[in-house]
């Protein structure tokens, strides 16, 4: 099995869970036991502020965050609050070269409270068990592309269109033997 860690899963029509419709997923981890992963795409009503707020009231967590960020909807499965971010000291994990995963208290509130730099701030996420994700991608539910930072902090409602269409360039360009696949085939 080659692991998917810092790649992107790129819903495919073929998918049937409707969690996942037209979403991009960032692998966070994956080997034999199963595999984890956050939805890139689905910002949530609630602002950092508002959630930090109420978190650090239930926790006795001092500081305030200034911030209209959202909250991005990780996936299905509940859990703590995570952050993804490009802070070596305040991390767990390394997703991709630059980009780390935190989960501890200590590292989300420091990366959330006196980061310039770019994050995102996760509530629940996608979980798969030891094979479950290897038979989806084999029905065809899943494509998988390279994660970079401009993707991974990308901030605008159209991640999913921007990489099914890298994905697609990826794929046609090579066979066309052209150097560039216009983003609207019909104006050629």
């Amino acid at each position: 099995m080659q692991s998917l860690q810092g790649k992107l899963l790129v819903a495919s029509p073929h998918l049937g869970d409707g969690n996942f419709f037209r979403s991009v997923v960032l692998m966070v981890k994956h080997d034999d036991e199963g595999a984890f992963g956050l939805i890139l795409n689905r910002p949530l009503n609630n602002s950092l502020a508002e959630v930090w707020e109420s978190i650090a009231k239930e926790y006795g967590i001092d500081g305030t965050v200034a911030s209209d960020r959202p909250i991005h909807y990780g996936g299905p499965v509940q859990g703590p609050l995570v952050v993804v971010h490009t802070q070596k000291k305040q991390s767990e994990a390394q997703i991709i070269n630059g980009v780390y995963f935190a989960a501890r208290e200590d590292h989300l509130r420091e990366v959330i409270t006196h980061s310039k730099k770019p994050f995102r701030v996760f509530n629940g996420y996608a979980g798969w068990g030891s094979g479950q994700l290897e038979g989806e991608l084999e029905a065809g539910g899943w494509l998988v592309t390279e994660a970079g930072k401009e993707l991974i902090f990308y901030e605008a409602d159209d991640l999913w269109e921007r990489v099914v269409q890298g994905i697609a360039e990826q794929i046609m360009a090579p066979a066309m033997k052209t150097k560039h696949v216009p983003p609207d085939a019909s104006l050629n």
